[in-house]
């Protein structure tokens, strides 16, 4: 097996020193003019290489899958920080990629990217000309102070977000070694989230990206759109914006096949084709620096056959009879189990090394997750016949014997599976189908935090058990000590 070489982390302040502009003012005297002006952010072309660095270059799927209870105790395995302390529900000792530290580094580090690109553009005469990259630097630096302030903070609740202590909000360069931030509150992050995407989503245009898919197009930035309105439980806006990634009715061509092209795949091909940028299915992709393309096949703290059972083996909920059972594909034997959706790109240092970087190229969104944004949003409207059109197109992608004259979804399946009222039933049905698609993406941990849900993990052999309460103040991961330089506080623990 290949060695994996990580860089070490440089703590200072927020980790959003660029260097793209420090140092000028030492030069000056040396030089009468640039040797170099590569330096120089004075073309869009040269604008649009730097806004796109502006997406976190680490990604969120091990922290955020492991606090889940998308996860057991496989008994054995690697025990990395980033996998082990969020299962023991401790804060994560460790500041590498896929640790929240990592992450939170690499958001500030897309949000600085953002800016210089910002305030080139401000500074240059004829600046309708960079209109496409502003658009895209915009709803960049609210995609990153998003997840930022949905990990860091306490999650955006109405009634407290006016009050609860966000993160900081940065919409300038940075040109002193250790600047002091303030955290301000969710609700202004909040606020500065939806100015940035309402203001940066008309401008973006597609025609100006090479391979759009690593890039804020703007079916991405409305499925960004449908994720924010979602977490604030505007549904209104969140039917307006999913309405402009599904507009036709048939929208089983847009979702991954995998009861048709994914079935015939081998593993291989299944890890390789999850993360394609011609996956219809991926509607924005980011190429991080991670290994958890390891961690989720060797981890001790993982996907295990217990979650496998329950969540794809055992049948789906409301659909857990015979030629119902989905076509999800698992692999493993004794107490490893896994999906291949997670592919390593290995990177040596060179021809001959053994060591490297390892990448994962990670959906951030996906049609996917639209669809249960948009039919959740129709049940809080009462729209029960909009959300089973919905679910119905899904599952005619996800039942593996699917015929459309027996696999059809109804509303008398839904209550009486869940004996619930409709709408609390159809809401627990959208639950528990997110959560079975989106294993080892990190994303039941969203709805884990929406939902206001308690977490239960167990420890193999002894049987003993570990609960994240519903109100526990570990639901909010530490921000890093060094950030304290900068003048934040660390959240109450």
């Amino acid at each position: 097996m290949m060695s994996i070489h990580f860089t070490d982390m440089k703590k200072i302040g927020l980790y959003i020193t660029m260097g793209l502009a420090m140092g000028a003012a030492g030069c000056n005297k040396y030089l009468d003019k640039d040797p170099d002006n590569r330096a120089q952010l004075n073309s869009p072309e040269k604008v649009a290489q730097l806004v796109a660095t502006a997406y976190p270059n680490t990604n969120y799927w091990a922290f955020a899958e492991c606090s889940s209870d998308n996860v057991g105790d496989r008994g054995s395995g690697t025990t990395e920080y980033e996998i082990q302390d969020p299962y023991m529900f401790r804060d994560v000792r460790s500041n590498q990629p896929d640790s929240p530290e990592g992450y939170w580094g690499a958001c500030y580090k897309a949000v600085a990217a953002a800016n210089e690109a910002l305030q080139a553009i401000s500074q240059t005469p004829d600046s309708v000309k960079y209109n496409a990259q502003k658009g895209e630097a915009l709803v960049a630096r609210a995609y990153a102070h998003f997840m930022l302030v949905n990990f860091f903070s306490k999650f955006y609740n109405k009634t407290t977000a006016a009050s609860d202590a966000g993160i900081p909000y940065v919409t300038e360069p940075e040109n002193v070694v250790v600047k002091q931030y303030e955290r301000k509150t969710v609700q202004y992050v909040y606020d500065m989230v939806e100015k940035d995407l309402q203001a940066g989503l008309p401008l973006i245009r597609d025609e100006k990206y090479s391979v759009p898919a690593y890039h804020f197009t703007r079916v991405a930035a409305h499925a960004f759109a449908v994720r924010y309105y979602l977490f604030k439980q505007q549904y209104d806006s969140v039917l307006v914006h999913s309405a402009e990634i599904f507009t036709s009715s048939d929208i089983s061509p847009k979702l991954r096949q995998w009861n048709t092209t994914y079935k015939n795949m081998t593993r291989l091909e299944l890890m390789a084709t999850y993360q394609k940028a011609t996956e219809p299915a991926n509607l924005l992709l980011c190429e991080t620096y991670s290994s958890y393309a390891r961690s989720y096949l060797y981890g001790r703290y993982a996907f295990d056959p217990g979650h496998s059972q329950t969540l794809i083996f055992g049948g789906v909920p409301a659909l857990s009879q015979g030629d119902w059972s989905f076509g999800y594909q698992a692999y493993g034997g004794d107490n490893v189990v896994y999906m291949p959706k997670v592919n390593e790109y290995f990177v040596r240092l060179s021809v001959n090394a053994d060591i490297g970087d390892p990448y994962v190229m990670v959906p951030l969104f996906t049609a996917e997750e639209v669809l249960f944004s948009r039919a959740e949003a129709m049940v809080s409207k009462s729209n029960y016949t909009g959300a089973l059109e919905l679910l119905n197109a899904y599952l005619s992608t996800r039942i593996y014997n699917y015929d459309a004259s027996i696999h059809t979804l109804t509303t008398d399946d839904v209550t009486s599976y869940y004996g619930l009222a409709v709408q609390a039933a159809f809401n627990q049905l959208i639950l528990d189908y997110k959560r079975a698609e989106f294993i080892h993406e990190g994303q039941r941990w969203f709805d884990i935090l929406r939902k206001n849900l308690p977490v239960t993990h167990t420890i193999y052999g002894t049987g003993a058990t570990l609960t994240l309460a519903a109100d526990s103040k570990q639901k909010v991961f530490q921000i890093p000590q060094s950030a304290v330089l900068s003048g934040l506080a660390l959240n109450p623990r």
